[in-house]
């Protein structure tokens, strides 16, 4: 399972890589027009084993912004561009060069801020930090966010529990249809 699903990580990030390349052309330049600074945003977060990596995504936020986790971020941070990215999960785009370096899942619990301590540590408990973080997952699509961090690791380690190629395609289609 654990090759099979490495395999399907990198041919589908290529795959939707090269075929999101317009829309993420395109959603750079609206990220630099609507407000000034990079549009892609590199964040450090929680990998697997714990260890840090560097998260790639849109900027949706004004430069400036404390590193917050989304929930805890206020309102008015996120630039007008950055709401219609992030209802869309267009945001998450960059991180197809995630999963190509082997540092994320296309499917698998997402990386939270090595400042979430709490959600860290319930995650470490139920084993969930053996395994690559993931892009989307069963809590995203569950609407469950990272303001309570017991019921989330409780759902990524549900999701590890009964992982498999068609739990993960059924992930990837109800992120798709969820936005």
């Amino acid at each position: 399972m654990k090759a099979a699903k490495q395999i399907f990580d990198l041919a589908g990030a290529a795959l939707l890589l090269v075929a999101t390349s317009p829309v993420l052309a395109l959603t750079v330049l609206a990220v630099r027009a609507s407000s000034p600074g990079p549009a892609i945003f590199s964040q450090v977060r929680v990998g697997r084993d714990g260890r840090l990596f560097r998260c790639h995504k849109l900027r949706t936020m004004y430069v400036g912004t404390p590193s917050l986790p989304s929930h805890e971020a206020p309102a008015d941070s996120v630039t007008s561009v950055g709401k219609v990215l992030r209802k869309f999960k267009l945001d998450e785009l960059p991180q197809f060069w995630n999963v190509l370096k082997g540092e994320m899942s296309l499917v698998g619990p997402r990386p939270c801020l090595p400042t979430q301590t709490e959600l860290i540590e319930c995650r470490r408990r139920l084993g969930v930090l053996a395994a690559l973080p993931g892009i989307t997952g069963l809590a995203q699509i569950r609407g469950i966010d990272m303001s309570n961090p017991e019921l989330l690791a409780q759902t990524d380690a549900a999701y590890l529990r009964t992982a498999s190629f068609w739990l993960d395609l059924r992930i990837l289609f109800g992120t798709l249809y969820r936005s």
